[in-house]
């Protein structure tokens, strides 16, 4: 459906550089210029005009949806279950890194997963085969609701199930929400914003030699950390 050397010939060739659209020659300097010119490009998902608006999502909705989320389960932890503030961060804390992991686990495994079946290719498309179709695409950058809302419910649920409290569950899922609206947001920037700062750089570049290079590696968004854990890192980048 999708794979490294048919997207960056993709790239490459909307460069308003003209970048050589061999991937073999393309160095850093000018792979990362041009990637910055692919341009903001959709395709319709769906014949059903109502259901292809709904595939579009602007990427302040996570935002609208889950801060509140977040700032209850905050509300919770201090003001009815009175957790004493260090436990609150410590599980708070706890909860963000999980999130790294889940976000991890779910790109590699999850939306990576190639379906043997025209039904589930179907799906993979709708769920992340589209991003890597058209990586630039605004509108189709954020995790949907009807995709976020569901897997936020399980997790909270696995989580009460795991602690076997809901006192313990709400710092932690708070913490775990806010991992995943960094994620988001970060997912976004990376995208579609610039910035000299050389973190962000570094993570721009991870994330754009998944979807240009080699999407067999790399799954880490937010963080490359488990991509170091699990030896999924770029073995090499050729100039």
């Amino acid at each position: 459906m999708y794979n490294g050397k048919k997207n960056t010939l993709y790239i490459l060739t909307k460069s308003k550089d003209n970048v050589n659209n061999n991937k073999n020659t393309c160095n850093n300097s000018n792979f990362m210029s041009a990637v910055k010119s692919v341009k903001d490009e959709s395709v319709r998902m769906f014949n059903n005009s109502f259901l292809h608006q709904l595939s579009f999502v602007h990427y302040t909705t996570p935002l609208i949806i889950f801060v509140p989320v977040v700032l209850y389960c905050l509300y919770q932890s201090i003001f009815v279950y009175e957790l004493s503030i260090f436990y609150i961060i410590g599980l708070y804390i706890g909860g963000l890194c999980f999130w790294t992991l889940t976000e991890y686990i779910l790109h590699r495994f999850i939306f990576h997963y190639e379906p043997p079946t025209a039904f589930g290719k179907r799906i993979h498309f709708i769920t992340h085969g589209v991003h890597h179709e058209y990586p630039n695409d605004s509108r189709r950058l954020v995790m949907p609701p009807a995709l976020s809302i569901p897997l936020a419910s399980a997790f909270y649920f696995l989580f009460v199930y795991i602690f076997d409290s809901k006192a313990t569950t709400a710092p932690f899922f708070a913490g775990f929400i806010n991992g995943y609206l960094l994620y988001d947001m970060l997912h976004y920037a990376l995208h579609h914003l610039k910035s000299n700062n050389a973190i962000f750089l570094d993570l721009k570049q991870h994330h754009m030699w998944h979807h240009f290079k080699d999407s067999h590696n790399g799954f880490g968004v937010s963080s490359k950390f488990w991509d170091i854990v699990f030896r999924t890192t770029f073995k090499k980048i050729t100039t």
